[in-house]
């Protein structure tokens, strides 16, 4: 008899394992269940769809459902499963158009859910002029309906945050960030290259209000929306929630291993503690190589290769993850945001003799045109000299090296090994020792030189 799998949710995670599944798996029976009409969209739509970079949200949805019914999928779009039972290994359906139940059965699980904006308490968040950004529905109302909404209130300055206040910016909005911290972008950078970014922002025209915590939303004349925080009040248009993610996972809630928060914890198979049950993408937890921890770090490309990894791994144990360093990236008004690993606090609460260093210098020697300027935070262990965590803020495209960091970082490299480790070089790309050699080179200044081999 042929096993049967069934993936909950198709976004990035879900999309993977069928691709995996199909491929590796062929006999098997696949059957996808999804509560919205579309599959595989990013939400980087919402914002370069603002900036006009892409014409349409629908360019960013990279899979189509008939492809897969083609090849043999049940995919049930539009339909919801309202429950887990993992004794009898079925799951409850609800088809969403017809509101008819069905109970279907399985040998083998994947959780692909992924996550839901976490909405915090404010008063008046329910609001029809506060609205969410995550899904396709979402960044539709962002992008088409609600275009003639003029002032933007975020809510929120990590990620989305700051990059819908420059999609909005370059879409002609009148734009206010808030966050409730005293910079930016905090669980990803140092207070240093956090304060360049607000700079940047505001250089740009968004009016940063950090340190500052959003109270209630109320309605306001011509139908605006008065955003009010405990010092003053705001009227503007509409506001959008940045506040972060929650794992959408309450349908296996004290069936298997969970964080606090929900996230499921898998193994490096992403198996969870019921063998017949996987978990992949915002719906579960990443080994973060760094920190040496289960973590929550819901990013697209975890999705996606985790994703693959249960599709792989569902009918026998093939290949395991080799974790992450929670590699990430983004373009804000010309410069290159690239980060890769833990901040210096992270790393400090985590128990490592954590420092850092801050290195800044033209990446092609300066002879040659736009020698723009690379700034680097490089995060470390005393104790060891690994090399902990990396920020690279610039105008020249620094997106790579902090791949390069993520690699060093995969097989323990030290700030000694950074400090010479070969890279080309050429007038036209670097230096002659490259700005992440440079970086490496300070660090082990800081220490009072290299460590004896």
């Amino acid at each position: 008899m042929n096993p049967k799998v069934i993936i909950i949710g198709c976004t990035h995670a879900g999309v993977a394992a069928i691709e995996q599944i199909l491929k590796y798996y062929p006999q098997a029976e696949i059957s996808v269940f999804e509560r919205h009409n579309t599959i595989s969209y990013l939400s980087c739509g919402t914002y370069l769809t603002l900036e006009n970079v892409i014409s349409s949200i629908d360019e960013t949805v990279y899979a189509d459902p008939a492809y897969f019914s083609e090849k043999g999928v049940d995919m049930r779009l539009r339909h919801d499963v309202i429950n887990i039972n993992t004794d009898e290994k079925t799951v409850l359906v609800q088809n969403l158009e017809t509101k008819e139940f069905s109970t279907e059965p399985f040998d083998k699980l994947i959780m692909a859910t992924g996550s839901l904006t976490a909405i915090p308490a404010i008063q008046g968040v329910e609001n029809t002029k506060v609205k969410l950004c995550k899904t396709y529905e979402e960044a539709h109302d962002l992008c088409v309906t609600e275009q003639d909404k003029k002032r933007i209130a975020i809510i929120g300055g990590s990620y989305v945050g700051v990059e819908l206040a420059e999609g909005y910016r370059k879409s002609d909005h009148d734009v206010t960030l808030f966050h409730q911290e005293s910079t930016l972008l905090d669980k990803y950078v140092e207070p240093k290259t956090a304060q360049r970014i607000q700079e940047l922002l505001v250089a740009q025209g968004v009016k940063v209000k950090s340190d500052t915590s959003a109270t209630s939303f109320e309605d306001g004349p011509d139908n605006s929306l008065i955003v009010k925080t405990e010092e003053v009040d705001y009227e503007v248009d509409m506001a959008v929630i940045c506040t972060g993610l929650i794992p959408q996972t309450d349908l296996l809630q004290g069936e298997v291993d969970q964080l606090d928060n929900g996230a499921i914890i898998v193994d490096d198979y992403m198996q969870t503690s019921n063998p017949d049950i996987f978990a992949a993408g915002d719906a579960a937890t990443v080994k973060y190589n760094n920190l040496q921890t289960n973590a929550y770090i819901p990013l697209a490309s975890h999705a996606i290769r985790q994703g693959a990894l249960a599709g792989i791994n569902v009918l026998d144990r093939r290949l395991r993850s080799i974790g992450s360093q929670a590699t990430t990236g983004m373009l804000l008004f010309g410069y290159t945001l690239a980060v890769s690993g833990a901040t210096k606090a992270a790393a400090l609460a985590a128990g490592f003799n954590a420092d850092c260093v801050t290195y800044e210098g033209s990446y092609r020697p300066d002879f040659m045109p736009e020698a723009h300027t690379v700034r680097i935070e490089l995060v470390y262990d005393r104790n060891t000299r690994k090399v902990l965590g990396v920020q690279l803020l610039s105008k020249h495209d620094v997106s790579q090296a902090a791949d390069t960091i993520s690699t060093l970082m995969q097989y323990n490299g030290t700030i000694d090994e950074l400090a010479f480790m070969d890279m080309l070089f050429s007038p036209n790309f670097n230096q002659s020792f490259n700005y992440l050699n440079f970086a490496g080179q300070l660090a082990v200044e800081q220490e009072q030189g290299y460590l004896r081999t």
